[in-house]
């Protein structure tokens, strides 16, 4: 059994939607369909999230938003007429997305969850339809009906372990089953989504919970890349990569997962298998628990922007019990999450990303590390840039920093950190945010092109 899923742009047209149904018919083992909301058709479109989130924001100021709800409606009228579709499909989906937007608004949150996953919801009704029409048997499948059971945290919700057992029961069921995406059901009984892209996160946990034999992602790439293609032109493809790099390299930038999206699968031992919905003869590039290295230490390449540093130095701090403690207290208080705290005797730095910070926040913090860590300085550090290289190979191959910081030096980049993981499978550079891209195309020369 497959759990196949299918992200905005394969979903973004009529013409798409069939290039889904030929796929899904090519192999009898593809009997769970997860589907997102039609994404753009060209690159100056706009999703149909984004029309339901201004459609949203229009009821909420105001009380309606006819234009807002018209353009939903239109994109959803364009596929059926194309897929020759009768109208009570869309008859349906109006009346759904009625019925959401005059609803409770009291609670914003709730209310925004609702109108955002009804884009996946009625996408999925009419990806069932348009099935029907072809005389194949298959199913729209409401996550509630379904059992998949989320906390209750709108815009960021958590499967519940109970939702794995009520989804088994998927596998006795007939037809091919179109489960929407991106939501489930809190136990009060309200929507509640994943974080944006939570339609990869959907796929992954029914992948677990029939206890799929391969999961597939089909997207609009016919592999996953070592580096991003817009900053080196036509980069290797990744044919096999384990979990564990992957999920480095998606922390760090790699746009093709959600960096929390494959944990349900990783947890069951499923192989993931990215594909192209415009080119499904290509092999795509495959996620697994172990693989063979044989492509050298490293597999990938990622980097990301918008950091800033606390460096805080002070003599004699490897003395001094519980600093790093208060120092993290200290940022706590104001409620921020750290990314790396690379240190040394008598300095210490903490990496965050600082669109969490204000100017005040910033001056409040180095006022209170000063009184009351009593420190020689502390420094905000702006606009960094983390690039993160990944491979399990890095384990038993010498010289792997060496070939970067050369490589790095050569390109004229200053390092301005490094940090590498205990288990010895990425190691970060910080670098200014001016440098990220100079410093991705040095790395992808030394370590790729040089092979």
């Amino acid at each position: 059994m497959k759990v196949v899923k299918f992200g905005g742009t394969s979903l973004a047209s009529g013409e798409q939607i069939e290039k889904v149904f030929n796929i899904v018919i090519a192999d009898p083992a593809r009997k769970v369909v997860v589907v997102s909301a039609p994404g753009k058709r060209f690159k100056e479109d706009t999703k149909v999230t984004d029309l339901l989130i201004l459609c949203a924001e229009q009821y909420l100021q105001h009380g309606e938003g006819k234009e807002a709800f018209q353009a939903v409606i239109a994109r959803y009228k364009e596929i059926a007429e194309y897929l020759g579709l009768s109208h009570d499909i869309i008859d349906r989906i109006s009346m759904d997305l009625l019925e959401i937007l005059h609803g409770d608004r009291s609670n914003v949150a709730k209310f925004m969850d609702a109108v955002k996953a009804s884009g996946e919801d009625n996408n999925a009704k009419l990806v069932a339809a348009y099935f029907n029409k072809q005389g194949v048997e298959a199913y729209y499948v409401n996550p509630k009906e379904a059992g998949l059971i989320v906390s209750d945290e709108p815009g960021n919700a958590q499967v519940l372990p109970e939702s794995y057992d009520n989804l088994r029961a998927l596998r006795e069921r007939s037809g091919i089953l179109i489960f929407p995406g991106f939501f489930g059901y809190s136990k009060e009984g309200d929507i509640v989504t994943f974080s944006r892209g939570g339609s990869d996160i959907t796929g992954s946990i029914l992948a677990n919970g029939v206890q799929a034999d391969v999961y597939e992602n089909f997207t609009d790439v016919d592999a996953v890349y070592c580096v991003n293609p817009n900053f080196v032109p036509n980069p290797k493809e990744i044919k096999e990569l384990t979990y564990q790099e992957m999920r480095e390299l998606s922390y760090a930038g790699f746009a093709v997962f959600h960096d929390e999206a494959l944990i349900p699968a990783f947890r069951a031992s499923i192989p993931v298998n990215i594909r192209n919905t415009n080119n499904p003869e290509a092999p795509g590039t495959r996620i697994v628990s172990e693989r063979q290295h044989t492509n050298g230490p490293i597999i990938g390449i990622a980097s990301d922007s918008g950091f800033c540093n606390i460096h805080v130095s002070k003599y004699l701090m490897n003395r001094e019990v519980g600093f790093g403690r208060k120092l993290l207290h200290i940022l706590e208080d104001y409620g921020l999450s750290y990314e790396h705290t690379p240190s040394g005797i008598d300095n210490i730095s903490v990496i965050l990303r600082q669109n969490q910070l204000t100017t005040e926040m910033e001056e409040q913090i180095i006022q209170r590390i000063q009184e009351e860590l009593a420190v020689d300085s502390v420094v905000f550090e702006h606009d960094l840039a983390v690039i993160m290289i990944a491979g399990q190979g890095m384990q038993a191959k010498i010289g792997t920093t060496s070939r970067a910081s050369t490589a790095l030096a050569k390109a004229k980049v200053n390092i301005e950190m490094i940090n590498q993981g205990s288990s010895e499978v990425s190691m970060m550079f910080g670098v200014k945010g001016a440098d990220e891209q100079a410093a991705v195309r040095a790395l992808y020369e030394e370590f790729f092109n040089k092979n």
